[in-house]
């Protein structure tokens, strides 16, 4: 048992706690250089260049970088002149940067149990409360049991659970056409689509409030998200950023997921469980396991950021990529034609078949996969597989309670994985054997066991949206006066997802 902190006159007791202390920490060096000895671990010589004390200037380049809406890529200067992997060392604390699919791989799967959230819990509370997303070891597990036999009863649902809202979609789109003269903006359209889904199929409600109050909640939870991104890029200092607005905008969307709860828990009151449950199963399911309506909220805000923002990102970077890139747009046109006029009603079974459409969402998501940058924390001193020594190949020692951040981002931008054109949006380089073993250098929905349980539902959903529009507006096409820059040029708003901060302007008339 550690020795507790001395009073001010305790001389003795004093020296004991400093010796107490030197002890613990050479303890800690000695079994952390035989772990890492053990293991062939060299040290990193990869090192992002600072000249301030304490690598303020690192920190103060990349929140200038904020006001721009290009800090991915500002981050991807490092990546281009360091390679994949590289080490930090910012107030005094020392820590890594991979985007390498081996690191990756073994953060997330190989050696999984050795990494947990870290300070990425604290910075994510405010908004989210406890979940799937905010929890490690069993509170994770029991979570992940509960929301996965809740989307397998979604997943065996067909395309018509979204015909509905699609064409609700479509009827709003043409009701922004004749005003502005063909040109509508796509990416509000695709978040309220995404989020009506989502409480629709999910929660067991329609998205029935006022446009007021839906406004409200959009702003509300686009500033929530905003300001815990910022949260988590200050990891263990993510209390010094914790303004009113972002208090009350947390407060809105806690609100608007527990109208779901209340609404279903009296329903099982008014109409009985057996009908309550036809209605609201996911939401009465959770609270019969979880016993406390708070906890079943807090499931719901996550199961918002999942199923509104990614699906919604997705669709908005396709129509901005396809926009920009004629030929692949009439490509894709093509094959929805030769698929669909020959059938009824679209089907899972139909969208499978077109094999163009799979590219395109892939490449999408190659560019753009919407947890773009993460951090994990060892929970216990390990290693990861690459990046020591002076040729980058060996082992890397992480000693316990060391983070380290991993950018899917830039791992899907690197020429080593996908060539000298791996900036460039080509569906085509899905088609053959090109990319037939990627393995881990291509993970839109992580990868390993908390891999996402909506990937499915997302997917459907995307592709279901992606056919219905391009059938239904033949001319789609990309404003004159909107700019063409190469992908990950253009404005960026980077929250927990990454969006795109000029809209998905298009033309339809």
């Amino acid at each position: 048992m550690a020795p507790a902190p001395p009073g001010r006159k305790d001389i003795s007791g004093f020296l004991g706690y400093i010796v107490y202390h030197i002890l613990q920490a050479w303890r800690r060096y000695t079994r952390d250089k035989s772990f890492g000895d053990a293991h062939g671990c060299l040290p990193m010589k990869t090192w992002i260049p600072y000249r301030w004390p304490l690598g303020l200037d690192i920190l103060k380049r990349q929140y200038d970088a904020l006001p721009e809406q290009r800090l991915l890529l500002f981050q991807s200067q490092y990546f281009e002149k360091l390679g994949p992997n590289m080490t930090f060392n910012i107030f005094g604390k020392q820590g890594y940067i991979t985007a390498d699919p081996e690191n990756i791989k073994s953060i997330l799967s190989t050696h999984f149990e050795d990494w947990c959230l870290g300070s990425r819990r604290r910075g994510l509370m405010p908004m989210l409360g406890k979940g799937i997303f905010t929890q490690d070891d069993r509170e994770w597990m029991n979570s992940r049991r509960l929301l996965g036999i809740q989307f397998k009863n979604i997943h065996v649902q067909d395309c018509k659970v979204f015909d509905e809202h699609v064409t609700e979609l479509i009827r709003k789109i043409h009701g922004k056409i004749r005003p502005r003269g063909g040109l509508v903006d796509l990416q509000p359209f695709f978040f309220r689509l995404t989020l009506a889904t989502t409480t629709a199929l999910i929660f067991g409600e329609e998205v029935s409030h006022s446009t007021a109050m839906l406004d409200e909640f959009e702003k509300a939870f686009d500033y929530a998200s905003y300001v815990s991104a910022i949260r988590l890029r200050l990891a263990d200092l993510e209390w010094i950023w914790k303004p009113a607005k972002f208090t009350a905008a947390c407060a809105v969307v806690k609100g608007y997921a527990d109208h779901f709860v209340q609404t279903a828990l009296h329903d099982r009151h008014r109409h009985g469980e057996k009908q309550a449950l036809e209605k609201h199963g996911f939401i009465l399911t959770l609270f019969e396991e979880l016993q406390d309506p708070v906890l079943v909220r807090d499931q719901l805000v996550h199961l918002m950021i999942a199923g509104r923002d990614t699906t919604a990102c997705l669709l908005s970077w396709v129509f901005f990529l396809l926009v920009r890139h004629p030929e692949a747009l009439e490509e894709l046109r093509k094959e929805i034609r030769d698929k669909t006029d020959n059938f009824g009603e679209l089907s899972r079974a139909g969208i499978s078949k077109m094999q163009y459409l799979r590219c395109v969402i892939n490449e999408t998501h190659r560019l753009y996969p919407q947890l773009p940058v993460n951090v994990r924390v060892a929970s216990r001193t390990t290693f990861i597989p690459k990046g020591g020594g002076s040729d980058g190949k060996s082992p890397v020692l992480i000693p316990e309670g060391t983070g380290v951040g991993y950018s899917v981002y830039h791992m899907h931008r690197s020429k080593s994985l996908y060539g000298e054109d791996a900036n460039s949006f080509r569906p085509e380089r899905w088609l053959g054997p090109e990319l037939k073993s990627i393995g881990w250098g291509f993970m839109p929905f992580s990868r390993g066991p908390r891999a996402c349980l909506g990937m499915d539902f997302a997917l459907t959903e995307a592709s279901y949206a992606i056919v219905r529009i391009i059938k239904e507006f033949p001319t789609l096409r990309l404003p004159p006066e909107m700019p063409i820059v190469p992908p990950g040029e253009e404005r960026q708003i980077l929250t927990i997802v990454v969006r795109s901060a000029e809209g998905c302007k298009v033309l339809l008339n």
